[in-house]
């Protein structure tokens, strides 16, 4: 698979380091030359090096690996790249005091799809910090990481379930785009919890077994 990676921070490192030792095509595409290139080469696996523009043109996957705020912005300006293409948003707004930002308004994966009305955007990989996706794999308990997935489009959800067991993880089904929301809102209570409380997470839901009585 040919993916295109937005951005140059810790989730364009983690992601796309794992995506590349699976063997995925892999270009970072970053405002900053330098930066992207010094992050093709920390992924290795033959990552290229691009501008913004150049990484969205390659990927027929692309990770908008962007802080929120400055997404949609980014994703406005490749738009016409993204035509067609299955956009992943791992993006979390959360603000101070662990608020969710969005929380009266579009998620930020609804957001980008407004930005580039012609990508298929799927959420997913927002619920963990970036060292978690640097495992290899990452399994906890003898259980491998679940990771929830949200979109619209069959071809693109089937893409991104796809990149999930890339990086040694099991896909879930997470409904629609318009629940990329509850995946956000989700953690924003996950990192509150974590950050404040210290809370184990992991603890709060009880086995599927019990789960409904």
């Amino acid at each position: 698979m040919r993916i295109g990676v937005l951005g140059t921070g810790n989730m364009a490192d983690a992601l796309a380091t794992q995506w590349a030792r699976a063997g995925h095509e892999v270009t970072v595409g970053g405002r900053d030359p330098v930066k992207a290139r010094r992050l093709a080469e920390r992924i290795g696996g033959g990552a290229q090096a691009a501008g913004l523009r150049g990484a969205a043109r390659f990927g027929d996957v692309v990770l908008a690996a962007l802080p929120f705020g400055a997404g949609a912005e980014v994703v406005r300006a490749v738009r016409a790249e993204l035509a067609d293409k299955v956009l992943v948003d791992c993006s979390n707004p959360v603000g101070p005091g662990f608020r969710l930002l969005t929380e009266r308004g579009p998620s930020a994966a609804q957001l980008l799809a407004e930005a580039a009305p012609g990508a298929r955007v799927v959420k997913a990989f927002n619920l963990c910090h970036e060292d978690v996706w640097r495992m290899r794999p990452p399994v906890f308990d003898g259980r491998p990481l679940a990771v929830p997935v949200c979109g619209d489009d069959e071809e693109a959800l089937t893409s991104v379930r796809a990149l999930v067991r890339d990086v040694g993880c099991a896909p879930v089904a997470g409904g629609g785009l318009e629940r990329a929301g509850l995946l956000e809102a989700a953690a924003a209570l996950f990192i509150g919890l974590w950050v404040r409380e210290g809370a184990d997470v992991q603890a709060i839901a009880p086995p599927l077994a019990y789960a409904a009585g």
